[in-house]
């Protein structure tokens, strides 16, 4: 049965159109025995998005960014998070979109891309679909220092790590950001793994 039917919209209302779109939805769901249940789900509509981690295979570091994440912040956290360079598709192909984010947040011109998988990170509440890439990179790649979009509001640090360190500060709780998590922690287990470290 596919899940159109098990679903009847009744009404669908805009709360919000200004940074992204915040909708509220009356329906009805068939639940598993069969019977119909009445539901409101607000849903946040910020379009799908990319991510990419880039790693350097002979000196075993990463890039990633620093920067203020006001939702984070109201939430209690007080410093700027560490998180893999990553925007939203604006109708793009998610790789072409995440080669254009790479370059404006680190930087960084990039070499062929790998991807890893697409997921929903927050499925409750937000419609967001995000790719996830890796790509391989050298000091050679670097075009600029980075920093993002000024006129968007990006005022962001690139950060070069080591792939050991990044993994400590996810342990330490200095790297909190999930989509950037799931990279470093997708880069250890295939990509850079510790048994084949230079000796």
């Amino acid at each position: 049965m596919s899940l159109k039917d098990r679903i009847r919209i009744h009404s669908v209302t805009t709360l919000s159109d200004d940074w992204y779109v915040l909708k509220k939805t009356h329906f009805d769901w068939r639940r598993s025995d069969g019977t119909w249940q009445a539901m409101n789900r607000e849903t946040y509509d910020r379009g799908n998005g990319a991510v990419l981690l880039p790693y350097d295979p002979a000196r075993r570091t990463v890039l990633l960014t620093r920067q203020f994440r006001y939702p984070a912040y109201v939430n209690g956290c007080d410093d700027l998070l560490i998180e893999a360079a990553a925007g939203l598709l604006d109708n793009a192909a998610p790789e072409d979109r995440i080669r254009a984010e790479v370059e404006e947040e680190l930087g960084l011109t990039l070499g062929p891309t790998r991807p890893v998988l697409s997921c929903y990170m927050s499925p409750g509440s937000v419609t967001e679909r995000l790719y996830f890439f890796v790509a391989e990179y050298d000091p050679t790649m670097r075009l600029s220092g980075g920093g993002g979009n000024e006129t968007e509001g990006e005022d962001i640090e690139v950060l070069e790590l080591t792939i050991d360190h990044a993994l400590e500060m996810i342990a330490s709780g200095e790297i909190q950001d999930g989509k950037t998590i799931i990279l470093l922690q997708y880069l250890a287990l295939h990509l850079l793994k510790t048994d084949e470290r230079p000796s």
